[in-house]
C-alpha cells in the first residue's frame, strides 16, 4: 500500500502522525484476530520503500523510524506492506559460560 505524506488540507505533521495511526490500527487489528490452533502470536512481515520497486524487509518495530527517515528526506509519499502471520514461540539457545556467577 502506498501512503501520501502531504495533504491540501492538513499540517505535514498532522498527515504523518494520521499515517502512523493508521498503520498502527491495522496492526492492532490483525493481533485481535483468532489464532489457529498450535499458534502462539501474529507476527508480521514487513516491507518498506519509496516506491513498490524500491524495497526491502524491515522489522515491524522499525516502521516508524523509516516513516520518520522518508519524512527527513522530504518524500511525498512511501511503500509499505504488512503481512501477518501466524507464528509458534521458539526457545532462545542457552548460553554456557565457563564465567563464575558473581
Amino acid at each position: 500500500m502506498t501512503f501520501e505524506l502531504t495533504d491540501s488540507k492538513l499540517n505535514p505533521d498532522r498527515k504523518v502522525e494520521a499515517v502512523k495511526a493508521k498503520i498502527k490500527k491495522y496492526i492492532k487489528r490483525e493481533r485481535r484476530k483468532q489464532l489457529p490452533e498450535g499458534f502462539d502470536f501474529w507476527d508480521f512481515d514487513c516491507v518498506f520503500g519509496d516506491s513498490p520497486e524500491e524495497k526491502k524487509k524491515i522489522h515491524v518495530t522499525e516502521i516508524p523510524k523509516y516513516i520518520d527517515d522518508a519524512v527527513k528526506r522530504q518524500l511525498k509519499t512511501f511503500y509499505i506492506e504488512l503481512l501477518s502471520q501466524a507464528r509458534k514461540r521458539t526457545k532462545k539457545p542457552g548460553v554456557i559460560s565457563d564465567a563464575p556467577i558473581t
